[in-house]
């Protein structure tokens, strides 16, 4: 397999909002993502967007309507809160982002919790998050890597 190019990561998502520039701001303040990329076209509309968070790379964008390109991209609240992908992140602290997370608005689904997968596997501290649109977010600690 060839080297991805030079600060791209080998996936990334792309995730749909109502208000896109609200979005963007509330990602970097709530969850601690980083603007690389911000395109604005007519009235300040998002046409593309791309937040880092170390390696991870998302695009956000606002939502679409089939007509625009090819396909509709809804975020979750606009098609009654069904979600079809969730998000997962490492972080170092998985307690304070988790309170700064809940601080900054976010909708906490599953509190902090430790998931021990046995001795062959790994430990893992997660919650769970949803944002202002309904996108969910896994956040992650490493605890114990296989042995």
């Amino acid at each position: 397999m060839k080297p991805t190019p030079k600060g791209w990561p080998r996936l990334s998502s792309a995730l749909y909002y109502k208000d896109a520039a609200a979005a963007i701001d509330w990602l970097c303040t709530a969850f601690g993502f980083e603007v690389r990329l911000r395109i604005e076209g007519e009235g300040g509309r998002i046409e593309h967007s791309e937040l880092v968070f170390g390696e991870a790379l998302i695009f956000v964008s606002e939502e679409t309507r089939q007509e625009d390109k090819g396909r509709a991209g809804k975020s979750p609240r606009a098609v009654g809160g069904v979600n079809t992908q969730s998000l997962m992140i490492f972080v170092d602290d998985v307690d304070a982002h988790c309170a700064h997370a809940r601080a900054s608005g976010a909708t906490i689904s599953y509190e902090p919790k430790v998931s021990d997968y046995g001795e062959d596997y790994w430990t893992d501290k997660s919650y769970q998050a949803e944002d202002l649109e309904g996108h969910q977010w896994w956040f992650t600690q490493r605890l114990r890597d296989p042995k």
